[in-house]
């Protein structure tokens, strides 16, 4: 069965009736003592209160909505995969001023993004110490469990340390009394992601193969884990301008084995489309994965994706229409004749441009153009058989703000609408489908990136093998059919292999980095890529100068190089840490 994620709320560390403007100032909302919190059953509540933070430590409440544990604001709509959606602009100002870098210290979603993620890591901290008072004969599964605490603990600094960069870091020994004595400068970037991959190594050692409850950490994610925050570690970062100056062999040789722990115990689903599918959550190509479910008891559906909430389109769902893919993520998907991407053409027309009749029904046009098959498992485009819906495809009117946001949405992540599995009204398009965390299909990809990154030939060439296993699962997966028309696949899809002729390490380069886009879009991945490449300014000035023809509220964004690469520690945290914490650099004083 599941991890059970529904907590008492004796145990649970209240979020919602906290000051957010206060680091970590947390209590749990009774007056048990340590002889009951601390007891054998309390402290097995305080490791499901620490899962439970997966899903956000906030629960069900509105914050979550607004500060996405599944980073899609942080991800991808400040990178060139996304925009922010809604209502317009002015909807939900503060996730427009992420996508427009239009960003400071004062910003609230920063502030609360720092405090929810620091809550999720006193959960941790507070069943380490609970577990600490105990004795295996108390608690069997004691170094079982400290690991999966450790390994929590791990996931949560690492998206600490890839948003804000500079970060306080403590283990469960420091008391709540000292915590604004702790700089958030006394560890470099390099030395705190050290420190969160031996974590996940440390716990490796100590948890099992295999977990009797489904949604426990288990041995093959903690090396999952440690391997890609080996690969973030391995593109060193010059601390005044955020840039690359090198990349650490030695480290990424580490990767190549810790992602070989996995062989022959994960595997990619044999259809792209299965990982939107309940009956494959859990399935051989989840190595990490957030459990939801619905109809568990508890209000409002059940325990449901509620960082998505938000996004579900209109039309069958009926929601707010947020995470829209941008036309530079479309174009993206565009191939050659030989099934291969336009790697430095793509953007230079608009795939999927739409036009109307004269009775004001869109048109496909480029319908005859070669295009991967993942455009229509992820985007939502006009006059496209939407998942398994038979009513109608999807319609440009699915978008809440066309003249702002374009004709499309995100396909991936939800059920299709006619499934008995997906609430009927209020919570909009939710079901109880897991959120991956790490899939193989990512071990595979880091591995291959490390091996290029590397660069001897027999390397080279293995990436190659790998990337075109990624490929191959999509082009061996089923198309999406002609809405009117079964016999027909809805685009002209071609989805090539690389051939070993002309693979040099440049060319490797772009293909991983590519392929890296394509099967990971609208998972909140893309622009943490980017500042680990180096390439961040690069590609989002050009993807911004772009837009800028068709997105009037681009006029004013510019991504600025040393500064955007994180985002700045809030004044409130400034001022609960007494003065002591330092600025990101390009941010100013507080």
């Amino acid at each position: 069965m599941k991890l059970n994620y529904i907590v008492l709320l004796s145990v649970l560390i209240s979020v919602t009736s906290c000051n957010e403007s206060k680091f970590l100032d947390i209590q749990p909302n009774s007056t048990l003592n340590n002889e009951n919190v601390y007891s054998p059953d309390g402290v097995e509540s305080l490791i499901t209160a620490a899962y439970a933070a997966l899903q956000g430590p906030a629960g069900q409440s509105g914050s979550v909505w607004l500060i996405p544990m599944t980073n899609w604001s942080y991800g991808d709509v400040r990178s060139d995969n996304a925009y922010k959606g809604g209502g317009g602009i002015g909807d939900v100002t503060d996730i427009h001023k992420l996508e427009t870098f239009d960003v400071d210290a004062t910003l609230g979603n920063v502030d609360s993004k720092w405090f929810q993620l620091y809550s999720c890591v006193q959960r941790c901290n507070l069943a380490l110490k609970g577990l600490n008072t105990l004795t295996v004969e108390d608690f069997p599964e004691l170094e079982i469990r400290k690991a999966e605490m450790r390994f929590l603990r791990a996931h949560f600094y690492f998206e600490l340390s890839r948003l804000f960069n500079k970060i306080p870091y403590f283990d469960e020994n420091v008391e709540m009394d000292q915590y604004t004595q702790i700089s958030n400068d006394e560890f470099t970037r390099d030395e705190i992601l050290g420190k969160i991959a031996q974590e996940f190594v440390d716990a490796a050692s100590a948890l099992p193969e295999k977990q009797t409850e489904i949604g426990r950490a288990n041995k093959y994610a903690a090396f999952a884990y440690a391997a890609k925050v080996k690969l973030y570690q391995a593109y060193k970062q010059n601390p005044e301008t955020n840039l690359v100056t090198e990349i650490n062999k030695d480290l990424l040789a580490e990767v190549v084995n810790l992602c070989n722990e996995l062989d022959g115990k994960y595997d990619l689903l044999d259809d792209f489309q299965q990982l939107d599918m309940l009956e494959y959550e859990n399935g051989k190509e989840s190595v990490f994965a957030v459990q939801y479910s619905m109809n568990d008891g508890s209000p409002d559906g059940g325990r449901i994706n509620w960082s998505n909430l938000l996004n579900a389109p209109l039309g069958p769902y009926g929601g707010d229409g947020f995470f829209l893919p941008s036309q530079n993520l479309i174009n993206a998907f565009k191939t050659d004749a030989n099934g291969l991407p336009l790697f430095d053409t793509f953007n230079e027309s608009n795939y999927d441009a739409i036009t109307f009749d004269y009775a004001g029904n869109p048109i496909n046009n480029n319908v005859g153009d070669p295009v991967d098959p993942r455009i229509d498992f992820i985007v939502g485009r006009p006059n496209i058989r939407w998942k398994t819906y038979t009513e109608s495809p999807c319609m440009n009117t699915w978008v809440r703000h066309q003249g702002d946001y374009g004709y499309h949405c995100c396909k991936r992540f939800y059920l299709s609408p006619e499934s008995s599995d997906v609430y009927d009204g209020w919570p909009w398009g939710a079901s109880g489908l897991n959120w991956q965390i790490i899939r193989y299909a990512h071990v595979l990809l880091w591995k291959a990136e490390a091996l290029i990154e590397i660069g001897e030939p027999a390397g080279l060439e293995e990436a190659r093998q790998i990337i075109n296993k990624v490929r191959a699962r999509t082009k061996d997966s089923k198309y999406v059919k002609d809405f009117k028309d079964e016999n027909k696949n809805a685009a002209n899809y071609n989805i090539g292999l690389y051939q070993a002729t002309g693979w040099t390490q440049d060319y490797a380069r772009k293909a991983l980095r590519f392929e890296m886009r394509l099967e990971t879009a609208m998972e909140g991945e893309r622009f943490f890529d980017l500042v680990r490449w180096g390439i961040a300014g690069q590609t989002i000035n050009e993807y911004i100068l772009k837009e800028k023809e068709q997105r009037v509220y681009y006029s004013t964004a510019q991504f600025e190089v040393s500064k955007d690469e994180y985002l700045p520690i809030s004044k409130s945290q400034y001022n609960f840490s007494g003065g002591k914490y330092v600025q990101n650099p390009g941010y100013g004083n507080f």
